[in-house]
């Protein structure tokens, strides 16, 4: 037998520094798809000494198989191999949704630019020619790897950048900007489907007195437990909650009448008053309560204009029911189909 003259690559320091961030912690995986046993055993060996663990496959359906059973970080693929060809095996691999941040290397000896092309537009990330230059493809791999761990951590990032976009930071509930965006999206819902939208605004009793009596470390662990309360008495996922402003909050309920909507914010204000939040300088008793506005309406885009007129509503039921001596909720009356029971077992 012909003796093959196999470049060493020692696992030294340098090279661990050159291999791709998280390697220490977790070796990424390879799979090698090659249908010539020396080239895939020179490869095997050159990448297993830079610290990756190796996947063998010989021809396109094992490269599947193997795919299949366990998930790697990159795929090495030549491009000429029987029966399923790399390129063929290259476009089943991209049809599978986990292989979004797995890239793919075709190993080819076809220069011409239509080769190059197909290699591509099957979804491949780059490309490697034969005689294989082994410095490069060390070079190749690691940079992929390096840039899909980057791309991860960019999705990662941009989903908590949308996070803290969308969250009030104090009371961790959405915030104004996406209240806004759903009574918007809810409305245009409910005006198709000719259901009821509700909205409920509260406000804290005094609160203002209460961020002077108390200070204002107390005053934020007392909006954070109303907003706690005020999230927990939604049993609907559709059902939204949000700080609206201030010590305001706002909840936006869809497919439910004017009597549903005041149930829940006599929910809301009765799981206040448990609470017990001492509040000894309170116009409205002597711990901290809430002060509700509820209304409802069947949207009708043509005749209403937009979901304004709902908010505005509820936000006059509010002024009443501050100015009828707080801690109590208050039905608008003006958007409500004339005759709705709006009663409640245990108004305030």
């Amino acid at each position: 037998m012909q003796e093959v003259n196999i470049p060493s690559f020692p696992f030294t320091e340098a090279s661990r520094a050159a291999a791709p961030i998280g390697i220490h912690q977790e070796r990424p995986v390879i799979l090698i798809a090659e249908d010539d046993r020396m080239t895939r055993a020179m490869i095997s060996h050159i990448l297993t000494n830079d610290g990756y663990r190796v996947i063998e496959a010989e021809d396109g359906e094992s490269c599947l198989a193997a795919y299949q059973k366990t998930p790697p970080n990159l795929v090495l693929l030549d491009a000429m191999m029987p029966g399923m060809n790399g390129f063929e095996c290259c476009a089943e691999l991209k049809k599978r949704p986990e292989s979004t941040y797995t890239p793919i290397l075709m190993i080819t000896g076809l220069e011409d630019q239509t080769s190059v092309d197909w290699a591509f537009e099957v979804g491949a990330s780059d490309y490697i020619t034969k005689p294989i230059h082994w410095p490069v493809l060390r070079q190749r791999v690691r940079i992929q790897l390096e840039r899909t761990q980057l791309y991860k951590q960019l999705e990662e990032a941009n989903k908590k950048l949308t996070h803290l976009a969308s969250i009030d930071e104090l009371t961790q509930l959405p915030n104004r900007r996406v209240f806004s965006e759903t009574l918007h999206r809810e409305w245009r819902r409910m005006a198709r489907e000719q259901n009821s939208l509700s909205l409920i605004l509260a406000d804290i009793d005094c609160f203002k007195a209460y961020n002077d009596t108390y200070g204002h470390l107390c005053g934020d662990n007392c909006l954070f437990q109303v907003a706690s309360v005020v999230g927990r008495c939604l049993k609907r996922s559709g059902d939204i909650p949000a700080r609206y402003g201030g010590e305001e909050f706002a909840v936006i309920l869809p497919n439910t009448p004017l009597a549903g909507a005041m149930h829940v914010a006599e929910d809301i204000g009765q799981t206040v008053r448990k609470l017990a939040i001492p509040h000894k300088n309170s116009t409205a008793g002597p711990y901290i309560t809430l002060s509700m506005g509820v209304a409802s309406v069947v949207p009708d885009l043509q005749t209403m204009g937009s979901e304004t007129f709902l908010i505005l509503a509820a936000d006059k039921a509010l002024y009443q029911a501050k100015t009828e001596g707080r801690d109590r909720v208050q039905a608008d009356q003006t958007l409500s189909p004339s005759g709705e029971d709006v009663s409640v077992d245990d108004q305030a």
